[in-house]
């Protein structure tokens, strides 16, 4: 799919603005863009169709529902065809935020969330070292997050 096309001029300067505060009114939005309410509710609706904006909402801190452990995990597969099989098992797990199918040193990436050490082993022994076609993981502990961003659109 090529996105570079789909979007022009002013759908870039509407994601600019709405990448630095999605909670910014759409009538705002449109008076910095020059154009009229109705037509940024279209092309906004236009660029979550063509697949351009891929989610909205609120991002809750993990901290907040007693998520302490922010973990990344090195899945290694019995074989790379094993991936859709793997990922929907993943896709169980709600703790799995996000995952990756890689190059290099693991087949798969993924991202959870844990309360804490002992949540984390029962993660691992009892649900993802279980999953038909993991043969390995490696897991990373995160300890802070300083950068959390879009790509500027430019």
């Amino acid at each position: 799919m090529e996105f570079v096309d789909s979007i022009d001029e002013i759908d870039r300067k509407i994601l600019q603005i709405i990448t630095q505060n999605a909670r910014k009114p759409f009538k705002d939005v449109a008076e910095q863009v020059g154009i009229s309410r109705a037509a940024v509710h279209q092309r906004v609706q236009k660029m979550f169709d063509n697949g351009v904006i891929i989610g909205s909402g609120y991002i809750v801190n993990p901290k907040a529902l007693g998520y302490n452990l922010c973990v990344y995990v090195g899945l290694t597969l019995e074989k790379g065809s094993m991936y859709n099989e793997v990922s929907a098992e993943l896709e169980k797990i709600p703790e799995v935020v996000e995952s990756r199918f890689t190059l290099g040193a693991y087949s798969m990436l993924i991202k959870l969330y844990a309360r804490d050490d002992q949540h984390l082993l029962d993660l691992l022994s009892n649900k993802l070292q279980g999953i038909h076609g993991v043969s390995n993981t490696e897991t990373l502990t995160a300890l802070d997050q300083r950068i959390h961003r879009s790509l500027p659109i430019q």
